[in-house]
């Protein structure tokens, strides 16, 4: 017993000096819509650490969620899945309305403004990171509450703003 208690004892600083997460998911938001159909989640990820990528993402609320890209294709404007969305170190990405989004489709439930649900983002290193979406007025462009504005959206790695 005293040679576990002083092995752990041995262990404690190295478990106070692991790193605190390196991606940061805020104002995560979606838009108020019916069930059977779909949805949309916006949000601001951050990343203090190395590169990653957001590479799946997960609701109880939908049959799928899946991240999108809304792009205009000759004045059309067109939405396509993304496989992963590249996050660099020491950027941020924001996922908004005509940008990257993620998909919710075939909503389990109705979806009011006000209400809020659990959605479920992995990152190739940082793993699994859950959040809580708020719901918003349908029609929403923003986050009222949230000052989404305020941040840029960040295209994809490699290219310059």
């Amino acid at each position: 017993m005293q040679r576990i208690l002083a092995t752990l004892l041995l262990l404690l600083p190295m478990a106070a000096s692991a790193e605190p997460a390196s991606i940061k998911v805020e104002q995560v938001w979606s838009r108020a819509a019916v069930v059977g159909h779909e949805g949309v989640a916006y949000m601001i990820i951050t990343n203090a650490g190395p590169t990653d990528a957001l590479t799946a993402v997960s609701t109880p609320i939908a049959a799928t969620a899946d991240l999108h890209q809304t792009i205009n294709d000759n004045g059309v404007m067109k939405m396509r899945p993304v496989q992963s969305l590249p996050i660099d170190a020491g950027k941020t990405v924001t996922l908004a309305p005509r940008g990257y989004h993620i998909m919710l489709t075939n909503l389990k439930q109705t979806l009011k403004e006000g209400d809020s649900f659990p959605i479920t983002l992995t990152f190739q290193k940082a793993g699994k990171i859950t959040a809580t979406a708020k719901v918003e007025q349908a029609g929403a462009t923003s986050a009222p509450s949230s000052g989404a504005s305020d941040h840029m959206n960040m295209p994809m790695s490699g290219s310059k703003p």
